[in-house]
């Protein structure tokens, strides 16, 4: 028996009509979510002459995770693993920081790999992060065993 799939579309992340790709699943109690990264506020910011710094794109990018989630039926505290892909691995003090204070008071905090690639796919993109969530946890609470 397979579990159910349902794709996940939150109103603040609309979808492009051509994309070859879904900005998250929910597999069972799992919400798995595609890299997602500041486009397109960081482009705006950018061409406006004050380009979002790190720790302003981490938190843009964390909060989109958020709203997947959210429109998934969960919350922040569902978040239990992020991968974060920084093109100067010199910003991870601020990335920390921003995922300090994102998932700030929680018991747990998710799970994080971090590593440095050569380039995203706009070049005023500094951070892209994958998120994986289960509606069934509850990281801010979270109880030892």
């Amino acid at each position: 028996m397979s579990a159910a799939v349902q794709r996940i579309q939150a109103s603040s992340l609309p979808e492009l009509a051509t994309a070859s790709w879904c900005n998250a699943l929910l597999i069972g109690n799992e919400v798995v979510m595609s890299g997602m990264t500041g486009h397109p506020a960081t482009r705006t910011a950018a061409l406006a002459g004050a380009p979002l710094g790190i720790y302003e794109q981490t938190l843009l990018v964390l909060n989109k995770a958020r709203a997947l989630v959210e429109a998934a039926g969960g919350h922040i505290g569902n978040i239990y693993r992020l991968t974060v892909y920084l093109t100067a691995i010199a910003d991870k003090d601020e990335v920390g920081r921003a995922r300090h204070d994102f998932f700030h008071g929680f018991a747990h905090f998710p799970t994080s790999t971090l590593v440095e690639v050569s380039a995203l796919v706009f070049p005023e993109l500094v951070v892209e992060i994958e998120a994986s969530a289960r509606l069934d946890i509850d990281l801010r609470a979270a109880q030892e065993s």
